[in-house]
């Protein structure tokens, strides 16, 4: 993710393990609603295809492996320089270097976490379950503050502020040195949001946050908002069914973002403008990745699809991963990374989506989209294990 802010110094409706949460205006509660396949497919989850044989036609060798301890929560590798920040459910907070799995430095956030990692690469910040924003600086933690509700998306942290978005739709803006609140944005909230890492990111001057079905741009300075664009809006009858939330990871190509509403579409918007370029249906619910060229991401069942970037029309599909709960997608060099609840990387032709390589970690899911530190593509499992990889 780019740090940016010039000049201020990631029957049809029902889906896999996301949990869904109440939420009020200033307060929220887990609802005992769980979306589970169940409901699309039957009481009876479908079985995965065989992989068969791998075919390597992209040389990858296991460089390293570490450990970071059990993930259960929406964990956002964050990489800064050559180090990459991650955590652990228990609240543990590791930098590793990228080239070598080495720690940088480990601490501890004092309670279990809900969202994480954001870093600047000098100032790092997790959100813990009870609701305390905390940040480190080279490993010690330097404040601490409540924020009013959960959040489930990893802080963005720019320009020596910290910016937090909550379940219950705010957007709160902290002093990088002292924690101390120097805005919030209150926008209304709705009965459910995911527990699942939604949008935040700096576009030049704008802080761009998912709220509901849209991208909203906001001032850095003051919280007001600049401009809102529609990727998706509610439908149905009920909550569940009119739930709209945008999920990360998201796709950067200068000013144009494209982003992924949860089982509604998929779209891009101009965020140096908050303009509205494109919107497709697209029933998945997790983020997707980019270059100049298209947008790739999976669909509920584990079809990977590639959007054409300029317009939204459909590039190619392919269906040998269905079934397979994909993570959001990693462009790396000719290739398009997913990891699956297996413990398998899967990594296919950015082209037509022709399988390349599959690596395997630990056996346990991957807990989190994989991510590029220099050369080195890091995949992180439920259980814990960190496994750096690097071409041949």
């Amino acid at each position: 993710m780019s740090h940016d802010f010039r000049g201020f110094t990631q029957a049809g409706r029902a889906l896999t393990a996301i949990v869904l949460v109440a939420s009020l205006a200033g307060c929220s509660a887990v609802s005992g609603i769980t979306s589970t396949v169940g409901g699309w497919f039957g009481s009876k989850r479908p079985e995965p295809a065989p992989l068969g044989p791998n075919i390597v036609k992209v040389g990858v060798r296991q460089a390293w492996a570490a450990k970071v301890g059990a993930v259960d929560f929406a964990l956002t590798p964050q990489v800064s320089g050559s180090r990459v920040m991650l955590a652990s459910t228990d609240g543990t907070v590791v930098a590793l270097d990228g080239a070598t799995g080495r720690e940088a430095w480990r601490a501890g956030a004092g309670a279990p976490l809900s969202a994480g990692v954001g870093s600047d690469g000098a100032l790092t910040a997790v959100v813990t379950r009870n609701n305390d924003v905390v940040a480190f600086a080279d490993g010690r933690e330097r404040w601490r503050t409540k924020l009013q509700a959960e959040s489930f998306t990893a802080p963005f942290v720019a320009g020596g502020r910290v910016f937090v978005l909550a379940a219950d739709r705010s957007v709160s803006a902290f002093d990088g040195q002292s924690g101390r609140r120097i805005w919030l944005q209150q926008r209304p909230g709705e009965a459910l949001v995911l527990r699942h890492s939604g949008v935040l990111l700096a576009v030049g001057d704008t802080l761009v946050a998912g709220l509901s079905g849209r991208l909203a741009g906001l001032n850095p300075d003051n919280g007001s908002l600049r401009w809102e664009a529609p990727i998706a809006s509610p439908r149905g009858t009920n909550d569940v069914e009119r739930l709209v939330d945008l999920v990360g990871r998201v796709s950067r190509l200068d000013g144009v973002v494209c982003t992924r509403a949860f089982q509604a579409a998929v779209g891009c918007v101009d965020a140096t403008r908050g303009q509205l370029l494109w919107t497709k249906p697209a029933n998945g619910y997790a983020g997707v990745d980019g270059d100049d060229a298209r947008i790739y991401g999976t669909e509920a069942n584990g079809f990977v699809s590639s959007w054409r970037r300029a317009d939204g029309e459909k590039a190619w599909t392919v269906e040998n991963l269905r079934y397979r709960q994909l993570t959001a997608p990693l462009v790396l060099g000719r290739s398009v990374v997913f990891g699956d609840n297996s413990g398998n990387v899967h990594m296919l032709s950015r082209e037509d989506g022709a399988p390349l390589n599959r690596l395997t970690t630990d056996g346990t899911a991957v807990a989190a989209a994989p991510v590029a530190v220099g050369d080195t593509l890091v995949v992180v499992t439920r259980s814990g294990g960190v496994f750096g990889f690097v071409p041949e």
